[in-house]
């Protein structure tokens, strides 16, 4: 029993720690793109989205790796991180192509679609992340997924007004696409890495006899 105990330990610390690895390597990577502008006095607002200009397509890959300054990364920082493990840790299966197609999908549509001003930044992502998480409770509907959309609705829910235009500065567009394409995958991905049920669980449901007898 109490190996037991120790070996489902084991495995939750290398679930997390597998979960953890890619966020904080994207982080450090933002991270560390901000302090070679700082230190080369070259600011890279440019590589940035500019809408339906062929020059600012590379924005896309681009642009959610840069900052506009400290205030911005910081306020990003931890939001990113956060939203990114859950993802890995929550849907292991799936986690790699739900951010990469967040990613590129939200850099599309602020291509597409935004105002024809550069657009930097990872917020994007986060609203993208939010997105997917929220909305996966709503289409998968199990436990996990539904208790997650609550905590994220519960911590992160005064960001839904970020995809209002009218603050100076802001990117709304990417707020908004980047919503909007993590409610797609999230309905894209809505079948895969199906929530295992513990057997308290099933017996609260009444399912235990059933499936012992199936």
């Amino acid at each position: 029993m109490l190996q037991e105990i120790i070996n489902n330990q084991n495995k939750e610390f290398s679930k997390f720690a597998k979960s953890v690895t890619i966020p904080l390597a994207f982080v450090f990577l933002i991270w560390a793109i901000h302090f070679s502008q700082i230190i080369f006095n070259m600011p890279y607002a440019h590589y940035g989205i500019l809408p339906r200009k062929l020059s600012g397509f590379v924005g896309i890959l681009s642009a959610p790796l840069i900052h506009a300054d400290f205030s911005h990364l910081i306020s990003n920082t931890p939001t990113l991180l956060i939203l990114s493990v859950a993802v890995m840790y929550f849907y292991p299966t799936t986690s790699l192509k739900v951010l990469t197609i967040i990613y590129l999908l939200t850099g599309t549509f602020v291509w597409l679609f935004a105002r024809q001003v550069y657009h930097i930044g990872a917020s994007g992502i986060i609203y993208g992340l939010l997105g997917f998480l929220f909305f996966s409770g709503i289409f998968r509907r199990d436990n996990r997924s539904i208790a997650l959309a609550l905590l994220v609705t519960f911590i992160y829910g005064g960001l839904i007004w970020g995809i209002l235009p009218g603050v100076k500065g802001i990117s709304w567009e990417s707020h908004l696409f980047g919503g909007i394409s993590g409610i797609i995958v999230s309905f894209i991905f809505r079948k895969e890495d199906p929530y295992i049920k513990y057997e308290w669980e099933k017996e609260e449901n009444g399912e235990a006899e059933k499936d012992e007898f199936n």
